[in-house]
């Protein structure tokens, strides 16, 4: 039984195709430029983070989102990603969430920053989503 798993394993490989191609699943990521944020009282957004246009999502749905931001040390601010369909609160600046499974993965996502109260302008950098889909 071994032997035929193998068998079949390695002519995927032969062909090309990835086991996540198989699954139906996939993953896509990017990375966009920082932001200044300025208020406490609106949240600012980032520019829209779509897949590529080489990822092959189909009718995909996120399972997974992972993320990462920087932002100075210290700085009092409050973070989303945000899904056409919801948001989900991030509690740092690197994590991942699966608060936004079941949502259309061919959708563009965007994080969302606002400043703690008293908290003086500052800008965020390195923003990356990769998201996980079936």
């Amino acid at each position: 039984m071994r032997n035929v798993i193998l068998a079949a394993l390695s002519g995927v490989v032969a062909s090309g195709l990835s086991l996540s191609a198989l699954a139906g699943g996939g993953s896509w990521s990017v990375d966009t430029t920082g932001l200044m944020v300025a208020m406490s009282d609106r949240a600012s957004a980032s520019q829209a983070l779509a897949p590529p246009p080489s990822a092959e999502i189909h009718q995909g749905r996120i399972e997974r989102v992972n993320w990462r931001f920087e932002a100075p040390p210290g700085a009092d601010i409050h973070a989303w990603l945000c899904h056409p369909e919801r948001c989900v609160a991030l509690d740092g600046q690197r994590g991942s969430a699966t608060g936004l499974a079941g949502l259309n993965a061919g959708a563009p996502l965007e994080f969302r920053f606002a400043l703690g109260r008293g908290q003086p302008p500052v800008r965020v950098r390195g923003l990356q989503v990769i998201v996980n889909y079936q």
